[in-house]
């Protein structure tokens, strides 16, 4: 179950995509901005149907 997720960089604002894998339920795990290679926070949450994504900066 992969889906697609535009979000901006918490930290340089560019316009990126994310791709997330909702088959491993709740996760929170980090990644580096494509653009600016600092460090994103990923919050994804999801019920099996409905999620959201959450992103923030590491030292939020």
């Amino acid at each position: 179950m992969l889906e697609t997720q535009a979000y901006e960089c918490p930290y340089c604002g560019e316009p990126v995509e994310a791709v997330l894998d909702l088959s491993a339920g709740d996760q929170q795990y980090i990644e580096d901005c494509p653009v600016c290679c600092r460090p994103i926070v990923f919050d994804v949450q999801t019920d099996g149907v409905q999620w959201s994504l959450d992103v923030r900066g590491e030292n939020e």
